[in-house]
């Protein structure tokens, strides 16, 4: 099968890596110079080129900021019956989009970043296909997330901005939250490092992605709630509670399992 990849960055490269060995794989970027470094695949940097390579699967794997724009600039020279697809952690006005251009699409999001994931195996990590794809391209993506032994799960795109409202906006605003308090230790504690160096990977992302992704409309809620549980854990230490600590304590384990 011919594929046509969006984007030389950490995930377009990983994708190219993954399916060039049973496929055939072009990968255009606009910036050559970030092709340097993709291997056993077709590399581009004119749109023309894609038309000549007539791609039957193009996954767009750009920076989310650019998903519809970098869409939006190939499908000129895209086949009308290439399944056209995106990996963005933020579906916002995606399922607009596709439904604006009518052709065949599927849309997923690896639950997985190169920031964090172990990439040579990924079996305790997750992946999402949207159910209102089109069924060739989901088939695509499920053998695809399979041979990759990753666990999936079929959300609609509604379902997918809750998701990731719970999954991604929490900890993301958890992380933002320690690291704007956070000081110089000269001695830190593992649990600190730990957490300083979850920080420091949160930060090295996307300003955009970040944004988009606490922008989501379900973030708000689930900041409420940190608030409230944040509030009940201040009254507890001020009253010196250790009754209401130790309950406290065990609803969070409770929770944990």
């Amino acid at each position: 099968m011919k594929i046509q990849i969006l984007g030389a960055g950490k995930m377009g490269s990983f994708f190219a890596d993954v399916l060039s060995s049973d496929h055939e794989v072009a990968i255009f970027d606009n910036d050559p110079k970030r092709l340097r470094f993709t291997y056993n695949c077709i590399r581009m940097s004119d749109p023309a080129e894609i038309a000549e390579f007539q791609p039957e699967v193009l996954i767009n794997a750009v920076t989310v900021q650019y998903t519809i724009a970098a869409f939006r600039q190939v499908l000129p020279y895209v086949p009308e019956a290439c399944i056209i697809s995106d990996i963005a952690s933020v579906k916002t006005g995606l399922k607009a989009f596709y439904a604006e251009v009518g052709r065949p699409f599927v849309s997923t999001h690896p639950m997985f970043g190169p920031t964090f994931a172990n990439l040579g195996n990924l079996s305790s990590e997750n992946a999402i296909i949207i159910s209102e794809s089109s069924h060739l391209g989901k088939a695509f993506f499920r053998d695809l997330y399979n041979s990759l032994k990753l666990n999936i799960f079929d959300y609609t795109f509604d379902e997918h901005d809750e998701t990731v409202a719970y999954s991604l906006s929490i900890p993301f605003a958890s992380t933002l939250v320690f690291a704007s308090v956070m000081k110089h230790q000269d001695a830190p504690g593992t649990t600190f490092k730990k957490h300083k160096a979850i920080a420091d990977g949160l930060l090295s992302e996307d300003d955009y992605l970040l944004t988009e992704i606490l922008f989501n409309p379900h973030t708000p809620g689930q900041l409420a709630q940190i608030r409230m549980e944040l509030a009940n854990l201040l009254a507890i230490i001020e009253k010196k509670d250790s009754a209401a600590m130790k309950t406290f304590l065990n609803s969070v384990r409770k929770k944990l399992l």
